[in-house]
């Protein structure tokens, strides 16, 4: 870099400075998000059966309520994705928030059933944002502890749930759906409140050449953890790999830092404007990581949204097996929310377990793993059960297949460079929106025409591919700095 001038990057910076109170404090604004998402996500399974019995919907409607917001998930994911790569992370969670915040308020307020399933398609699409504070809170971790720390910001999302199930039991028998609606929405309207507290990427300003501003941040989280940065000169991952390459090729012929950095960033703004987002995604370096990475997000969403219904349905004693519509579910049986709420509580265990070994055997054997001991908890369904025995095994089916999920989770903006991560995140996520919508639609429908053995089957197939998906792919992502381009 021109004379004994020494350099760093950001994952240099990050490694020094640790996991401090800056990143405790900015990992309690990200699982705010997080609960949101999760808070949304699980009022669905109370506000459908409650508008149904109140307006007398068909199942077919009641069902729409649910379908639209996936919908607008799947748009959501991958546009989301595409703002915060162009304008930055801290714009694209602010439109989220406000979307979420603001129209999932104003749903409680619907007139109709149509004004109800415009405002939640709406709040779906701000739902879909999910995947830019799981990117920001990212670029803020240190390597060597990244995968312990993405694990405890996953448990929010479980904190969400728990929080939403015990919301639900308390204010639906007496208040009704409309004041879920509202109080569900609160959440969103925190991250608002705080909103001009929280910094940019430093990541993301380095691979925008606004190195000074990154630089700043970096003194901030500094002065906060009580540490210091490195001494030398800032720059960005690939200007170091782009001058390597220069000294190569040009022998003593050396560029100095702010031409190099100058030029650098002139060819990835270039590259990104000549060739669209999800070209780039599908280019010869990540076609078969993003196509796998597809696959497995699928088969995530369908599982686990899949094993949550299937809670219910196997572990029911009451339950007819007829082939006829969904059952109505009295919004007033205070059993309903309970049977949630304790389900909810497998995931901790697979928390647990995520924690203890994502940073120790590493990102891909650990989902492999999970996801097959899910397929041997669900061999013995294929066959009727004891309530006692069936409840035993979706509870360790939900374990493993949520813990599998909170590694896929962070794995997959590990393994996208800067340049286009939360925009690889954003899709993979939009593909397992499609697996959420498709899995009542199959799997659970046969179980409801008393098809049991077909649909565990199904689910037998989708898991055992991911599995075999996972070790298909190349990258192992434990302990690996962050890559800025591809």
């Amino acid at each position: 870099m021109g004379g004994d001038t020494s350099t760093y990057t950001v994952d240099d910076a990050l490694l020094v400075l640790g996991f401090g109170k800056f990143q405790v404090l900015m990992l309690a604004y990200a699982g705010m998000g997080w609960i949101s998402e999760a808070m949304e996500v699980m009022l669905l399974s109370f506000v459908g059966p409650a508008v149904q019995l109140e307006w007398g919907l068909s199942s077919h409607q009641e069902s729409m309520i649910t379908s639209v917001v996936f919908a607008g998930m799947l748009v959501g994911s991958y546009s989301w994705g595409i703002v915060s790569d162009n304008y930055g992370r801290r714009n694209g969670f602010l439109a989220t928030a406000f979307v979420t915040g603001g129209v999932g308020c104003l749903s409680a307020f619907a007139p109709t059933y149509i004004s109800l399933v415009a405002f939640r398609c709406i709040v779906g699409i701000g739902l879909g944002g999910g995947p830019v504070l799981n990117s920001w809170f990212l670029e803020f971790v240190p390597s060597r502890s990244r995968g312990t720390w993405m694990v405890i910001f996953s448990g929010f999302w479980t904190l969400g749930a728990i929080l939403e199930a015990s919301l639900a039991w308390l204010i639906m028998p007496t208040l009704g759906w409309r004041w879920l609606l509202a109080l569900s929405s609160i959440p969103s309207i925190i991250l608002l409140l705080f909103y001009r507290m929280v910094p940019e990427s430093p990541r993301y300003l380095c691979m925008r050449g606004r190195t000074a501003d990154a630089l700043h941040i970096l003194e901030n989280i500094a002065v906060i953890n009580k540490k210091q940065l490195p001494s030398g000169i800032l720059v960005s991952d690939h200007i170091i790999e782009n001058e390597l390459q220069t000294c190569q090729t040009e022998g003593l012929h050396l560029l100095s830092v702010r031409k190099l950095e100058g030029k650098v960033i002139e060819e990835a703004e270039n590259q990104v404007g000549a060739m669209t987002t999800l070209s780039l995604l599908l280019s010869r370096k990540l076609i078969r990581t993003t196509l796998l990475i597809w696959m497995v997000f699928f088969a995530h969403a369908f599982s686990y949204y899949g094993l949550v219904l299937l809670t219910t349905e196997l572990s029911s004693t009451s339950r007819n097996c007829v082939p006829n519509d969904f059952h109505k579910i009295d919004s007033k049986n205070k059993n309903l929310y309970r049977d949630v709420l304790v389900t909810s509580f497998a995931e901790f265990p697979g928390l647990l377990l995520s924690m203890a070994v994502v940073d120790r055997i590493g990102r891909k054997l650990s989902m492999s793993a999970m996801l097959f001991m899910c397929c041997i908890l669900l061999i013995p369904l294929v066959f009727h059960q004891s309530e006692l025995v069936t409840t035993c095994l979706l509870f360790g089916a939900r374990l493993f297949i949520s813990g599998s999920f909170t590694i896929l989770y962070i794995y997959v903006p590990e393994v996208y460079p800067t340049t286009v991560r939360t925009t690889g995140f954003g899709t993979a996520s939009s593909v397992g929106r499609i697996g959420g919508m498709l899995c009542p639609l199959v799997a659970v429908s046969l179980l409801h025409a008393c098809h049991q053995i077909l649909s565990i089957f199904l689910f037998e197939i989708v898991i055992f591919s991911s599995g075999v998906a996972v070790l298909l792919l190349q990258q192992e992502t434990k302990g690996c700095a962050l890559n800025d381009t591809i």
